[in-house]
Order: structure tokens, then sequence, then C-alpha cells
């Protein structure tokens, strides 16, 4: 299992993601506080707050490609 926080920042950002989740052959998920989404719906995930960073968990152990994939999306938190 692979977990991650990403952020989505707007339409394209959401609609490439979901791409690539539904290119995936594993269930893909999406947590924000107390809801979680399929990865692989884009109604699901824009029903999210999507101005705050999401945890992407992806049920699977070959975490390489989908690493690559997702590197736009990575959150980097900025440290005062």
């Amino acid at each position: 299992m692979l977990e991650k926080t990403i952020i989505l920042k707007d339409f394209e950002a959401v609609k490439k993601f979901v791409d690539i989740a539904n290119e995936k052959p594993y269930d893909i998920e999406l947590l924000s506080g107390k809801y979680v989404v399929n990865a692989k719906s884009i109604m699901g995930v824009f029903s999210l707050d999507l101005t705050k960073p999401i945890v992407m968990v992806a049920h699977t152990d070959s975490h390489a490609e989908l690493l690559r994939s997702i590197a736009q999306f990575e959150y980097v938190q900025v440290k005062k």
C-alpha cells in the first residue's frame, strides 16, 4: 500500500489525476477529513475540498510507476 499527500489545484489537474488512476488495475482512494472517495470517480473527487491537500492511498506494492505518474501532484509543505 502507498500513501501520499497530493494537491489538485484545478479542473485540469483533477481530470489528469483521474485519468491516471483509471489506467491502474488496483484501487486508489482519496481521503479528505472524514471522507473517502474512489480516485477513479471524477464526481467523487470533485466532492472533496480541493483547497486543501488530500491523502491518496493506492492498494498496490509496486509504487514506482505510480509515483512517477503523480509526481506533478505531490504536495510539498513549505516550512516557515
